[in-house]
């Protein structure tokens, strides 16, 4: 059978901006279901305590194991399901199913309203995640296909912010919506907090169609041939190619620890800020706003680093910095002192991911038609790390408090920042080193 790959004009402002109004789309679930919103309205209609399949759970316990669960989910099928759309050429395929997915389980849990329905709430929360989550395996394989190497950084910075942009757009509606129900005419908070669900996957589906339509079409490859053995074949091709990349490997395991870290910070943030200091609809409105517009400037600034000193300077400090937010998160006993924090937060989460992003495309060997399939093992990583940082926080929160928990992802940054300091990035025409250093 013979492949045919789908061919796009690189460094076009049009197919660029539309892929990054992909991130403006789906970052609203990001912000606003995972750690504006849905964390409070999860621990405020469920009970502290209770019993779960014979376990004694708590709510934030519970609530940081159906993140786990969900991209325990994810990075099991992720692999399959990318390196069977890289094969096929149907990545915008898939990144339209896991949309609608996402989209439309975020609009389901309407229905939930409490205990009576914890079930349905969890599920839609998992299968939005899931959405939100499995479309960005092929998002980010667009990266190398629309733009050239030494574009990666800047056009994955404007991706970021165009989605911190868009969902601090519609934070701000819903939240005004919630600060404000009674004088909007809703009969209760919870209904506005609801109606929020409802408009996140409006927003998502919505704006979605705009790169839908401006991303490269794919390229139909009709087969007899079992796709799903492809799929695994896919991805044992990217790992016997990688066993090649020594910088890249080394590079991987420093991603693996360091995002556990990063992605169990801004899921449980939310969490955090409520049960230990308290925080109100009012309080949570002002963090995210601190997290989100200092995210952008993040964004930018650690691109320009990185121009300067290269993506492993620029790493590097992002990490230290993160070290010193978890020590600090253990101390701090004042709102004041956690919006500060939260400052500091927001000027390293999208940095770290925006570059985290870049320097892998860095690393995939030039003109390779398998783009997919490099991104779905970036993913599972991606996924799995998010796993076992989220899945480690709730028992370290069960034994020992959420305090103890957020000190020890510092573990996480320290492995991720050894790591890292063993790989050598080689400035000049973009070309990262592959031979031991």
């Amino acid at each position: 059978m013979s492949r045919t790959n789908t061919t796009a004009l690189k460094n076009d402002p049009k197919t660029i901006n539309g892929w990054a109004l992909f991130d403006w789309a789906n970052s609203a679930y990001a912000l606003v279901i995972t750690v504006a919103i849905f964390p409070g309205y999860f621990l405020a209609v469920t009970d502290d305590h209770f019993t779960l399949l014979g376990i004694s759970m708590t709510d934030s316990a519970l609530y940081a194991f159906a993140v786990s669960a969900a991209y325990l989910l994810i990075a099991l099928a992720s692999p399959l399901l990318s390196g069977i759309a890289d094969y096929g050429g149907r990545k915008k395929w898939f990144l339209k199913l896991f949309t609608s997915i996402g989209s439309l389980a975020c609009i389901s849990m309407w229905f939930f309203t409490g205990m009576n329905t914890l079930p349905l709430g969890i599920t839609s929360f998992i299968l939005a995640t899931i959405g939100f989550a499995g479309g960005l395996v092929f998002y980010n394989a667009y990266l190398p296909i629309i733009s050239t190497e030494d574009q990666y950084d800047q056009v994955s910075a404007k991706g970021f912010s165009y989605g911190y942009i868009g969902s601090v757009i519609l934070l701000v509606v819903n939240l005004g919506m919630i600060t404000f129900h009674e004088e909007l005419g809703f009969s209760g908070q919870s209904i506005a907090v609801r109606l929020a669900f409802v408009m996140v996957g409006l927003w998502w589906l919505g704006f979605a169609q705009i790169p839908f339509r401006r991303l490269p079409a794919d390229a139909f490859v009709k087969s007899e041939e079992n796709l799903v053995r492809k799929g695994y074949l896919e991805l044992k091709k990217v790992w016997r190619s990688l066993q090649k990349l020594a910088m890249a490997k080394r590079f991987l395991v420093s991603f693996f620890f360091y995002n556990a870290g990063v992605q169990t910070v801004l899921f449980l943030a939310s969490t955090f800020a409520i049960n230990e200091l308290k925080f109100g609809a009012t309080d949570l409105i002002i963090l995210i706003l601190i997290l989100q517009l200092v995210a952008i400037c993040g964004a930018y600034l650690f691109a320009k680093v990185s121009d300067w000193r290269g993506n492993k300077f620029s790493i590097i400090v992002m990490l230290f910095i993160w070290i010193a937010i978890c020590v600090t998160a253990y101390l701090v006993i004042t709102k004041l002192q956690f919006y500060l924090l939260a400052g500091a937060v927001g000027m390293v989460m999208g940095g770290i991911q925006s570059l985290s992003r870049s320097t892998y495309s860095k690393l995939i060997p030039e003109n390779t038609p398998d783009t997919t399939s490099y991104f779905s093992f970036y993913d599972v990583l991606d996924k799995v790390s998010t796993m076992m940082g989220t899945f480690g926080f709730g028992i370290v929160q069960l034994t020992g408090g959420m305090r103890s928990a957020v000190l020890a992802l510092t573990v996480l940054f320290l492995v991720g920042l050894v790591a890292l300091w063993r790989v050598r990035i080689v400035r000049g025409e973009g070309a990262i080193s592959q031979q031991p250093a």
